[in-house]
């Protein structure tokens, strides 16, 4: 009799230690997801980086009167480029720069022979897909998040929220209330 009940206890102690090994890993590989989920939005964040140089270009040919627009979107991809990824400053200054951009290809719609221009136009598509491309990484790095906040807050994984280090301080991106808005195209013109 004393075997059986030591055997269940042995048993039980197993699948304890077990469950919580399985638990800890789970931490772990959230923690790993809402970091490739940043390197995601890192990734697409660069190719709008490389991007808006050459729609810059191609736009000031045509619009050589809005430079103050130029100035303050090379301005704004500078500060972007070097915030920290994952921080508020990162993403105000993102946010921006999108309300930025937004104006600028406003303003391209005033101007025919650019709107119709092919590398323009090219550069117009480009720019939409990535903007497209950055708003699902978005999407992915909130839910990835979520679900790390969720994994060590409820018990008993709060039991491994040590294991998740800085990545459960991390803030979601949320759109300011300017990004919210439609564009009104009368405050551009």
């Amino acid at each position: 009799m004393d075997n059986s009940l030591l055997v269940i206890a042995v048993i039980g102690i197993l699948i304890i230690i077990f469950g919580l090994y399985g638990l800890y890993v789970n931490v772990v590989k959230a923690k790993n997801a809402v970091y490739e989920a940043l390197s995601s939005i890192d990734i697409q964040l660069k190719k709008r980086y490389d991007l808006i140089p050459n729609i810059l270009t191609i736009a000031k040919k045509f619009m050589e009167h809005e430079r103050g627009v130029f100035e303050k979107i090379t301005e704004l991809r500078a500060l972007a480029m070097k915030a920290k990824s994952g921080s508020q400053e990162k993403f105000k200054t993102e946010a921006m720069l999108d309300t930025e951009l937004r104006a600028l290809m406003v303003n391209v719609e005033n101007y025919p022979t650019l709107k119709s221009d092919a590398s323009m136009m090219q550069a117009m598509q480009t720019y939409n897909e990535v903007e497209e491309h950055i708003a699902a990484s978005r999407r992915f790095y909130n839910s990835a998040l979520t679900q790390l906040r969720n994994l060590i807050q409820i018990f008993p994984g709060s039991l491994f929220a040590g294991c998740a280090g800085n990545a459960a301080d991390l803030s979601y991106f949320e759109t300011d209330a300017a990004s919210r808005q439609p564009v009104n195209a009368s405050n551009f013109l």
